[in-house]
């Protein structure tokens, strides 16, 4: 079955950077596109960064452009999004996603930005 596990975050003060991982397996990682969405209570889950199979072009939410960047490792079966320069507005949870049959969603990652 689908699993995607996410990793990485945690409290970092503005200005700060952080690293999140999700590991994916359970079908053709390859073969599949990722994103990254993340979610803040009480509000609708929302798209940060989107990678194609071949990691050729990358997308982002424009209130992420030019601070987070989406990687992957297919040799690895995992995706990475790099996100620098932290804005406290960036505080949320962060879901790692892949589209199959249906939308599939990690556990999320609790990314807390503050001084």
């Amino acid at each position: 079955q689908v699993q995607l596990v996410e990793s990485g975050g945690g409290l970092v003060q503005p200005g700060g950077s952080l690293r999140l991982s999700c590991v994916a397996s359970g079908f053709t990682f390859s073969s599949s596109a990722m994103s990254w969405y993340r979610q803040v209570p009480g509000k609708e889950r929302e798209l940060v960064a989107s990678i194609p199979s071949s990691g050729g072009r990358t997308s982002y939410a424009n209130s992420v452009k030019g601070r987070f960047t989406i990687s992957r490792d297919n040799a690895k079966n995992t995706v990475y999004l790099q996100m620098n320069s932290l804005k406290p507005e960036d505080t949320a949870v962060y879901y790692c996603s892949t589209l199959r049959t249906r939308r599939y969603w990690g556990q999320g990652t609790q990314v807390t930005v503050s001084s």
